[in-house]
């Protein structure tokens, strides 16, 4: 006999304390020492602490450039700017990530084409990126959602056949493998945040990593006047101004990130070993939990699952109010599907870029209906990177009893709800 739910009067599952098991990120002595050598040393605009990091994402992606920008935002931003996008180009995008990976191109005037997510790892679909591919495409914006690494073979060969860019957004994949190869490494320009949720954080932060020198020069002159005053190619001429963007990273952040970067491997291991032990016990209990194909290996920026509520007939948001009845921290998904945002949906994107194309694409007509599926079947759980293995049995024991009582759970909703 199944424990009773606590949303039917039974004793909640998780009892053991939840702050310490999530808390993130994890600041230590380390950072503290790295922040007061800045500090003591005086310089906290230009400090040599950036030129360090760079050297270390250089070395530890096995990359030849590398830029840090004060956010992850800016370095998009840069890397738009960098591949040379003109008012009017076209960029297939994801409407299935935060804001940041999409509307840094409307600022130089081009367009997001929002394309499908497949469902097996959350990742734009090939084949709807292909149908939607016209003679104003330049460009693709590639991200890693939650840490799953992307479809990147036919992403790949899409790009060559068409003679398109590749902007891999990263940030939720720092330390994430496919085919061997890390994740911002993959693309044309790749992108990384450091916000303080991320894997690798810096407080606020970005690296944009890239193999061609062009490519480098650009998002320099783009924003760093610092950087701009050193080259000795005819794109000095823009030290004075820049572009007008200013994107350089504070070295106090530059600091802390150094240590992060350092830590990457070991926390990483920690927070998988949690999670693949979780969606072992959740998967045998019907929850797909996105575990990855042999030939990748995923990380957990956070950690989303799909349990089955079809299958079960338990309404997600009231899954949902029965895990947390049990004690987990369970909500929805805290990413909003970007095309279906008032930015888009109601003209404010018409009124930016009517000076930069007569062609503006009205997005009231843009359906995207795997993705709007998919996304409303999906549960966001803690991530958990220092969590005891009697926490995450707690966890599993919240999901059997409350599935495992579906049925009497939504007889009993149907019931107190109004006819």
């Amino acid at each position: 006999m199944k424990a009773i739910p606590a949303i039917l009067g039974g004793t909640p599952a998780v009892t053991l304390d939840q702050t310490e098991a999530n808390r993130w990120p994890v600041l230590t002595a380390q950072d503290e020492q790295a922040v007061l050598r800045v500090m003591r040393e005086g310089d906290i605009s230009t400090h040599p602490v950036i030129r360090e990091l760079e050297h270390d994402y250089r070395t530890y992606f096995d990359m030849p450039y590398a830029l840090a920008h004060c956010n992850g935002t800016s370095a998009l931003m840069a890397a738009f700017w960098a591949i040379g996008l003109k008012p009017g180009d076209e960029v297939l995008v994801p409407a299935a990530t935060f804001w940041a990976s999409v509307l840094p191109l409307v600022w130089l005037g081009a367009v997001p084409v929002f394309c499908e997510s497949e469902p097996e790892r959350l990742g734009l679909d090939p084949a709807d990126m292909a149908k939607k591919i016209t003679p104003r495409t330049k460009a693709m914006v590639v991200v890693h959602l939650w840490g799953m690494p992307s479809r990147m073979s036919e992403i790949t060969a899409l790009a060559r056949k068409h003679g398109l860019k590749i902007i891999e957004d990263a940030s939720h994949a720092q330390g994430a493998h496919w085919r061997g190869q890390p994740c911002g490494t993959l693309g044309d320009v790749c992108v990384f945040s450091l916000q303080g949720g991320k894997l690798a954080p810096a407080g606020e932060g970005g690296i944009l990593l890239c193999r061609d020198y062009a490519y480098w020069e650009r998002a320099v002159c783009f924003g760093d006047i610092t950087r701009i005053i050193e080259l000795d190619t005819p794109a000095r001429r823009f030290a004075g101004t820049s572009f007008g963007i200013k994107t350089r990273i504070a070295p106090v952040s530059a600091a802390i990130a150094r240590v992060q970067l350092a830590r990457l491997a070991a926390s990483n291991a920690r927070r998988n070993e949690n999670l693949v032990y979780l969606s072992e016990a959740l998967e045998k209990q019907g929850v797909n939990t996105f575990l990855p194909p042999p030939h990748v290996e995923r990380v957990y920026f956070e950690y989303l699952v799909k349990p089955p509520c079809e299958k079960t007939g338990l309404p997600m948001e009231l899954l949902i109010r029965a895990l947390q009845a049990e004690g987990c921290m369970a909500s929805a998904p805290r990413y909003p599907l970007l095309h279906q945002q008032p930015f888009f949906a109601e003209g404010a994107f018409k009124d930016i870029m009517r000076p930069c194309t007569d062609d503006v694409p009205d997005y009231t007509q843009t359906h995207l209906p795997v993705t709007e599926k998919a996304n409303a079947e999906l549960m966001k759980l803690p991530s958990f990177p220092h969590a005891s293995k009697a926490l995450l049995d707690e966890y599993a024991l919240a999901f059997e009893k409350v599935l495992g009582h579906a049925a009497q759970i939504a007889e009993k909703h149907a019931q107190a709800s109004p006819s």
